[in-house]
């Protein structure tokens, strides 16, 4: 007899056997299968006497499943003719007798599946590593699946044995008398049990033959925390309420977003302690940075660090904080749109036009000049190139935050020249987050015509274009027919109530948000949008506003700097101090250079001088780089290696931004305007 064959029967048996041997009696086949496959102390005439016991086990084994499934049929047979019982008993009974004989009938097939997967692994070469991770693959996708129909087989069984309580209860009642207080409770419960049917969604059974649906193999763990009873029964209501943690095989962690039981609030206590933390933190680190006159926002991104994966790691809810950040990113742009005055950027729309096209297509000219020298692909530079063109519109807004305006007749006011370049820019990163699906199919495009992939792109630009002409035609029809009315309207109707004031603005600023998202446009520009147009309405208008939300941008602003701060890696830094210096400064310097060019092109002749303050403001890299990094590399259009360069770059390209920003105020302004600029 072949080795495959034996051994496959020693499998067979070994698995189905262990109901009828004991542990000793199963270890001596096992041995003796052992000496059997290396050809020592057998004989021929034991071999097959032993290959004839084994198949008559087996053998014996299936004639009893057969047995066994033929009394449950006789069985269901005799619960559906009997008229004693109800409809509802009768379906419960038979589907108790259907449980049994599906776990028959897995029982039977996993031995086969056994087998089947022995014969594959021996006739495979152990040599070759992708068949071995293709037949383990098999095994996993076989196991999973075992497991699922274990899990519903388990689940049935629950309420099986629920129905059976419920039928227990139900013989109790009818033989004694209820009062009416138990006749009220029995009728809320009766109530409660419909109410849970009716909203519980199936989740789980509508989802998995879904098409790209996977079974995952997950641990959940429990809060590990002090042994003390407290802690213990505290632990036991967490598992009951689902709130422990799911922590797949590439190491994901997953928190419960929807229970079952929408009957009973929940609340992510691991969210809530780290906002907790983040907010106690922020407060002495952002005052250490006030002290040694840096901006607060690093002490939050210091407060990040501290608290993330490369400080003391106790930041468990990372993405949740992330999503609360975003909101600090739209509101931010919000209160810098508010800021936002046309008539004061009318004078210099061109230059707020023209000096971020420039910078941008001289950054990408020299990216793929250095990417084709280095041998980077074009996608690859052509990202990173657009990503350090962007400058921070937070930081810089932070820096003009009191900046006395130019008093001289004819001169262009420095601020307005660079708050109109940094909007240029947002409607850039804005075109950017649209055209990056195409950067990704460009990274792993199979056209054999340029001209092909050349019209593509021109296709998408024009729905981009398309888009934005959109939306700044539906801002001039609010502009004209609906924000003055609106506001008004909230203006009444919160005399002595901000609530409907602050709600009503909230909502407005969401409304745009969703309509640039549905547009393909970013939703940042979205939140600018609804800031200009608010702004709109006059001075006073602005200062009411202000006054509300700023409050409310300043802690959201805080959560998002301090998770900027969770993806800075020190260590990564020192690790390369080096070179990221000699980086950073590469794109600080050629930045700042660009931008006194191009200024030097487009300024008049009696502004020149305020080229200096713009390019120092523009000389560093938007934080929404981080954003864009992640996004690129899960989309698989920069590595790893390069997604950290930018965030490092990054975070130091902002540390360096105040003292460039102080050095180019002391040259160029002067000392009157130096104490409020500064």
């Amino acid at each position: 007899m072949k080795v495959t064959g034996f051994i496959s029967l020693w499998t067979l048996i070994s698995l189905p056997c262990g109901p009828l041997a004991n542990p000793a009696e199963r270890e001596d086949v096992v041995k003796h299968a052992i000496k059997l496959h290396r050809g020592k102390g057998a004989v021929i005439t034991q071999r097959k006497q032993w290959v004839l016991e084994s198949c008559r086990k087996l053998s014996g084994l299936l004639r009893q499943k057969n047995v066994v499934l033929n009394k449950l049929k006789n069985a269901i047979r005799a619960v559906e003719k009997d008229a004693g019982l109800s409809d509802e008993e009768k379906l419960f009974q038979v589907h108790t007798f259907e449980i049994f004989q599906k776990e028959l009938n897995e029982s039977e097939n996993s031995v086969f599946q056994a087998i089947h997967g022995l014969q594959r692994a021996l006739q495979g070469d152990y040599k070759d590593v992708v068949n071995m991770k293709e037949s383990s693959r098999q095994r996993l996708e076989a196991l999973r699946e075992a497991a699922i129909k274990e899990e519903m087989e388990y689940v049935e069984l629950l309420a099986a044995e629920k129905h059976q309580v419920e039928a227990l209860k139900n013989m109790q009642h009818q033989n004694k008398s209820l009062s009416m207080l138990d006749e009220i409770l029995e009728d809320v419960r009766k109530a409660a049990d419909r109410l849970e049917e009716e909203i519980e969604e199936h989740a789980f059974d509508d989802n998995k033959s879904v098409r790209g649906v996977n079974f995952e193999a997950v641990l959940r763990v429990e809060e590990d925390e002090a042994n003390s009873k407290r802690n213990a029964s505290k632990r036991e209501v967490e598992d009951d309420l689902g709130l422990s943690m799911l922590i797949d095989s590439q190491n994901n962690q997953y928190i419960l977003t929807k229970p079952r039981d929408s009957t009973i609030p929940r609340a992510d206590h691991h969210f809530i302690k780290d906002i907790v933390t983040i907010g106690m933190l922020s407060l002495p680190c952002g005052w250490l940075c006030t002290t040694i006159g840096l901006p607060t926002m690093f002490g939050y991104i210091i407060c990040g660090v501290l608290l993330g994966p490369s400080g003391l790691n106790s930041i468990k809810s990372i993405v949740q904080v992330e999503t609360l950040g975003e909101f600090g990113v739209f509101f931010t742009l919000f209160l810098v749109g508010l800021e936002f005055s046309p008539e004061r950027l009318r004078k210099v729309w061109k230059i707020s036009l023209q000096g971020p096209c420039y910078m941008t297509v001289l950054m990408i000219a020299f990216g793929l000049l250095w990417g084709h020298l280095l041998q980077i692909r074009p996608t690859q530079s052509v990202f990173i190139s657009t990503c350090l063109s962007l400058s921070s519109t937070p930081l810089v807004s932070r820096f003009l935050a009191g900046s006395v305006r130019g008093d001289k007749e004819g001169d262009i006011d420095y601020s307005s020249v660079l708050l109109g370049m940094l909007v240029m820019q947002d409607v850039q990163l804005g075109l950017f987050i649209a055209v990056m699906p195409t950067l990704i199919q460009a990274g792993v495009s199979t056209y054999s015509s340029i001209f092909k992939e050349i019209l593509r792109i021109l296709i998408l630009i024009g729905q981009i274009l398309f888009s934005l002409a959109a939306v700044f035609l539906l801002c001039l029809v609010i502009k004209t027919y609906l924000i003055g009315p609106y506001y008004r309207k909230l203006h009444t109707e919160s005399k002595g109530n901000k609530e409907i004031l602050i709600l009503g603005i909230t909502a407005f600023t969401f409304l745009m948000l969703t309509i640039t998202e549905l547009l393909d446009v970013s939703m940042e520009l979205g939140c600018f949008l609804a800031g200009a147009l608010i702004s709109s309405q006059g001075h006073m208008v602005t200062e009411e506003i202000m006054c509300c939300i700023e409050p409310i941008r300043d802690f959201l602003a805080i959560i998002f700097f301090a998770s900027i701060g969770l993806h800075v890696f020190p260590t990564f830094v020192i690790y390369e101090l080096t070179v990221l210096l000699f980086l950073t400064l590469s794109v600080v310097i050629m930045k700042f250079v660009l931008a006194v060019l191009v200024l030097s092109l487009i300024l008049p002749k009696t502004s020149q001088y305020i080229k200096w303050i713009v390019s120092a403001g523009l000389a560093q890299v938007s934080e929404f780089s981080f954003v864009l990094g992640s996004r690129a590399r899960r989309a698989g259009i920069i590595s790893r290696e390069v997604y950290l360069l930018i965030l490092s770059v990054t975070t130091l390209s902002l540390l360096l931004a105040p003292a460039l920003w102080r050095a180019a105020i002391m040259k160029c302004v002067p000392r009157p305007e130096r104490r409020s600029s500064t």
